[in-house]
């Protein structure tokens, strides 16, 4: 992926999505070994909860979807319901659908 389209992708993405307190932001990085996702209050500039999947087993998009079920639980808990989903400036395939499809499944809407 061309380092350039996905920085633009990701500003455009950005300009229009902010998250709150009630609605956060789900901010998904994907690197060549790993995923991290993040739902953030960009008001108050705080990092509500965050995962990762570096102590997990399975395949990386296996992984994927158990860090998005992860999110969803840790998310039930602290009563978030309704997320905003950035996903990062990438496309929306693979190890980042996994995630949406398992935070979907999890209970969060978006």
């Amino acid at each position: 992926m061309d380092l350039v389209k996905k920085i633009k992708r990701h500003k455009k993405i950005r300009s229009k999505i902010s998250g709150t307190d009630k609605r956060p932001r789900l901010f998904v990085f994907r690197s060549n070994k790993h995923i991290y996702a993040s739902l953030i209050d960009d008001i108050k500039g705080k990092t509500i909860l965050t995962a990762c999947d570096k102590d997990l087993k399975g395949t990386k998009t296996e992984r994927a979807e158990k860090i998005g079920e992860i999110l969803a639980k840790e998310a039930k808990v602290k009563k978030i319901t309704s997320i905003v989903f950035d996903r990062g400036g990438y496309k929306y395939h693979g190890r980042v659908k996994a995630l949406a499809e398992a935070l979907r499944k999890g209970g969060l809407k978006f």
